[in-house]
Protein backbone atom coordinates (compact mmCIF):
# COMPACT_ATOMS: atom_id res chain seq x y z
CA UNK A 1 0.00 0.00 0.00
CA UNK A 2 1.44 3.41 -0.94
CA UNK A 3 2.12 5.92 1.89
CA UNK A 4 0.41 9.13 1.61
CA UNK A 5 1.28 12.54 3.13
CA UNK A 6 -1.80 15.15 3.03
CA UNK A 7 -1.35 18.70 3.38
CA UNK A 8 -4.59 20.91 4.09
CA UNK A 9 -4.85 23.94 6.08
CA UNK A 10 -8.89 24.25 6.29
CA UNK A 11 -12.06 22.18 6.44
CA UNK A 12 -10.30 19.17 4.92
CA UNK A 13 -13.33 18.40 2.38
CA UNK A 14 -10.72 16.96 -0.70
CA UNK A 15 -9.02 15.02 2.57
CA UNK A 16 -12.50 13.71 3.13
CA UNK A 17 -12.76 12.52 -0.30
CA UNK A 18 -9.26 10.72 -0.26
CA UNK A 19 -10.38 8.92 2.89
CA UNK A 20 -13.58 8.23 1.76
CA UNK A 21 -11.88 6.81 -1.57
CA UNK A 22 -9.30 4.68 0.65
CA UNK A 23 -11.79 3.20 2.73
CA UNK A 24 -14.44 2.46 -0.21
CA UNK A 25 -11.52 0.42 -1.79
CA UNK A 26 -11.27 2.67 -4.54
CA UNK A 27 -7.80 4.19 -3.92
CA UNK A 28 -5.18 1.23 -3.24
CA UNK A 29 -3.25 3.16 -0.75
CA UNK A 30 -3.08 4.71 2.93
CA UNK A 31 -2.26 7.98 4.24
CA UNK A 32 0.41 7.84 6.74
CA UNK A 33 -0.28 11.46 7.99
CA UNK A 34 -2.73 14.67 7.75
CA UNK A 35 -0.38 17.92 8.50
CA UNK A 36 -1.79 21.41 8.81
CA UNK A 37 0.02 24.75 8.90
CA UNK A 38 -3.37 25.94 10.60
CA UNK A 39 -4.12 25.06 14.06
CA UNK A 40 -7.74 25.58 13.63
CA UNK A 41 -8.14 23.27 10.54
CA UNK A 42 -11.03 21.27 10.65
CA UNK A 43 -9.33 18.73 8.41
CA UNK A 44 -7.16 17.58 11.19
CA UNK A 45 -10.05 16.78 13.37
CA UNK A 46 -10.92 14.67 10.32
CA UNK A 47 -8.40 12.51 10.11
CA UNK A 48 -7.91 11.66 13.85
CA UNK A 49 -11.54 10.78 13.41
CA UNK A 50 -10.42 8.01 11.21
CA UNK A 51 -6.98 7.06 13.26
CA UNK A 52 -4.94 8.98 11.06
CA UNK A 53 -1.65 10.95 12.76
CA UNK A 54 -2.00 14.45 12.32
CA UNK A 55 0.32 17.13 12.76
CA UNK A 56 0.26 20.88 13.03
CA UNK A 57 3.15 22.89 11.81
CA UNK A 58 2.90 26.54 12.08
CA UNK A 59 5.48 28.92 10.38
CA UNK A 60 5.46 31.15 13.21
CA UNK A 61 6.90 28.20 15.12
CA UNK A 62 10.27 28.69 12.83
CA UNK A 63 12.73 31.31 12.51
CA UNK A 64 12.36 30.91 8.76
CA UNK A 65 10.77 29.79 5.44
CA UNK A 66 13.63 27.01 5.28
CA UNK A 67 13.23 25.94 9.05
CA UNK A 68 9.84 25.73 8.52
CA UNK A 69 9.90 23.39 5.00
CA UNK A 70 12.60 21.49 6.88
CA UNK A 71 10.09 20.31 9.34
CA UNK A 72 7.35 19.45 7.14
CA UNK A 73 9.98 17.45 5.22
CA UNK A 74 11.18 15.83 7.99
CA UNK A 75 7.31 14.91 9.04
CA UNK A 76 6.99 13.21 5.60
CA UNK A 77 10.04 11.04 5.96
CA UNK A 78 9.30 9.96 9.25
CA UNK A 79 5.83 8.61 8.23
CA UNK A 80 7.72 7.06 5.52
CA UNK A 81 5.55 9.00 2.53
CA UNK A 82 5.78 8.15 -0.90
CA UNK A 83 3.09 10.42 -2.31
CA UNK A 84 2.43 14.32 -1.27
CA UNK A 85 -1.13 15.65 -2.01
CA UNK A 86 -1.80 19.07 -1.62
CA UNK A 87 -5.58 19.02 -0.64
CA UNK A 88 -6.41 22.99 -0.14
CA UNK A 89 -3.03 23.70 1.13
CA UNK A 90 -2.03 27.40 1.29
CA UNK A 91 1.45 27.81 1.73
CA UNK A 92 3.89 26.98 -1.39
CA UNK A 93 6.48 24.40 -0.37
CA UNK A 94 10.30 25.29 -0.86
CA UNK A 95 12.04 23.90 -3.09
CA UNK A 96 14.02 21.38 -0.63
CA UNK A 97 10.92 19.62 -0.81
CA UNK A 98 9.48 19.75 -4.11
CA UNK A 99 13.21 18.13 -4.80
CA UNK A 100 12.59 15.26 -2.02
CA UNK A 101 10.00 14.36 -3.98
CA UNK A 102 9.79 14.77 -7.84
CA UNK A 103 6.63 14.58 -9.46
CA UNK A 104 5.81 12.73 -6.52
CA UNK A 105 3.77 16.54 -5.03
CA UNK A 106 -0.03 15.96 -6.23
CA UNK A 107 -1.94 19.11 -5.99
CA UNK A 108 -5.75 20.42 -6.49
CA UNK A 109 -6.66 23.69 -8.14
CA UNK A 110 -10.19 25.42 -8.31
CA UNK A 111 -9.54 26.73 -12.25
CA UNK A 112 -8.52 25.52 -15.58
CA UNK A 113 -4.81 26.40 -15.68
CA UNK A 114 -3.33 28.03 -16.79
CA UNK A 115 -6.41 30.79 -16.03
CA UNK A 116 -6.80 31.85 -12.66
CA UNK A 117 -3.70 30.50 -11.26
CA UNK A 118 -0.22 31.52 -9.68
CA UNK A 119 0.62 34.09 -6.76
CA UNK A 120 -2.50 35.14 -5.21
CA UNK A 121 -5.13 32.66 -6.84
CA UNK A 122 -6.10 30.47 -3.90
CA UNK A 123 -9.87 29.42 -2.12
CA UNK A 124 -12.73 31.91 -2.76
CA UNK A 125 -10.50 34.76 -5.02
CA UNK A 126 -10.36 32.24 -7.24
CA UNK A 127 -13.95 32.21 -7.95
CA UNK A 128 -14.46 35.92 -7.51
CA UNK A 129 -12.10 36.49 -10.03
CA UNK A 130 -13.56 34.05 -12.39
CA UNK A 131 -17.04 35.61 -12.07
CA UNK A 132 -15.90 39.26 -12.64
CA UNK A 133 -13.88 38.62 -15.77
CA UNK A 134 -17.21 36.80 -17.24
CA UNK A 135 -15.65 33.56 -18.27
CA UNK A 136 -18.20 31.16 -19.19
CA UNK A 137 -16.15 27.91 -18.18
CA UNK A 138 -14.10 27.33 -15.16
CA UNK A 139 -13.60 24.13 -13.90
CA UNK A 140 -10.19 22.09 -11.59
CA UNK A 141 -7.24 20.86 -12.34
CA UNK A 142 -4.54 18.44 -10.57
CA UNK A 143 -1.30 18.71 -11.39
CA UNK A 144 2.28 18.22 -10.14
CA UNK A 145 4.28 20.19 -8.10
CA UNK A 146 7.16 22.18 -8.75
CA UNK A 147 9.26 24.77 -7.63
CA UNK A 148 6.87 27.00 -9.31
CA UNK A 149 3.46 28.38 -8.52
CA UNK A 150 0.72 26.33 -10.31
CA UNK A 151 2.95 25.62 -13.30
CA UNK A 152 3.67 21.89 -12.78
CA UNK A 153 2.57 19.23 -15.36
CA UNK A 154 -1.23 18.58 -15.32
CA UNK A 155 -2.40 15.49 -14.61
CA UNK A 156 -6.30 16.08 -15.11
CA UNK A 157 -8.46 18.86 -15.83
CA UNK A 158 -12.81 19.20 -15.69
CA UNK A 159 -14.62 22.01 -17.20
CA UNK A 160 -17.53 23.24 -14.66
CA UNK A 161 -20.00 25.57 -16.39
CA UNK A 162 -20.41 29.18 -15.00
CA UNK A 163 -24.38 29.89 -14.59
CA UNK A 164 -25.71 33.35 -15.13
CA UNK A 165 -26.81 33.75 -11.49
CA UNK A 166 -23.85 31.84 -10.01
CA UNK A 167 -22.09 33.53 -6.76
CA UNK A 168 -18.83 32.71 -5.20
CA UNK A 169 -20.00 30.31 -3.15
CA UNK A 170 -22.61 28.62 -5.62
CA UNK A 171 -19.68 28.43 -8.30
CA UNK A 172 -17.64 27.04 -5.61
CA UNK A 173 -19.91 24.10 -4.00
CA UNK A 174 -19.81 22.99 -7.86
CA UNK A 175 -16.12 23.29 -8.71
CA UNK A 176 -15.23 20.96 -5.10
CA UNK A 177 -17.93 18.62 -6.06
CA UNK A 178 -15.01 17.62 -9.48
CA UNK A 179 -12.17 18.58 -7.06
CA UNK A 180 -13.25 15.70 -4.91
CA UNK A 181 -13.84 13.46 -8.20
CA UNK A 182 -10.27 14.31 -10.00
CA UNK A 183 -8.23 14.14 -7.12
CA UNK A 184 -9.41 10.98 -5.99
CA UNK A 185 -9.05 9.86 -9.91
CA UNK A 186 -5.47 11.16 -9.83
CA UNK A 187 -3.98 9.50 -6.57
CA UNK A 188 -5.61 6.27 -7.92
CA UNK A 189 -3.77 6.30 -11.38
CA UNK A 190 -0.44 7.58 -9.60
CA UNK A 191 -0.58 4.27 -7.40
CA UNK A 192 -1.69 2.06 -10.10
CA UNK A 193 1.33 3.12 -12.66
CA UNK A 194 -0.85 4.61 -15.03
CA UNK A 195 1.07 8.61 -15.54
CA UNK A 196 3.46 9.14 -17.29
CA UNK A 197 5.53 12.22 -17.53
CA UNK A 198 7.78 13.48 -20.07
CA UNK A 199 8.66 17.45 -19.57
CA UNK A 200 5.57 19.13 -19.65
CA UNK A 201 2.92 16.62 -21.14
CA UNK A 202 1.55 13.68 -18.74
CA UNK A 203 0.10 10.74 -20.42
CA UNK A 204 -2.56 8.34 -18.73
CA UNK A 205 -1.85 4.66 -19.73
CA UNK A 206 -5.87 3.43 -19.25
Amino acid sequence: MMRIGVLISGGGTNLQALIDGIESGYIPGEIAVVISNRSTAYGLERARMHGIPAKCILKKDYNNDQAFNAAILETLKEHNVELVVLAGYLSILSPDVVKAYPNRIINIHPSLIPAFCGKGYYGQKVHRAVLEYGVKVTGATVHFVDEGTDTGPIILQQPVMVKDDDDINSLAQRVLEVEHQLLCRAVKLFIEGRITVRGRKVSINE
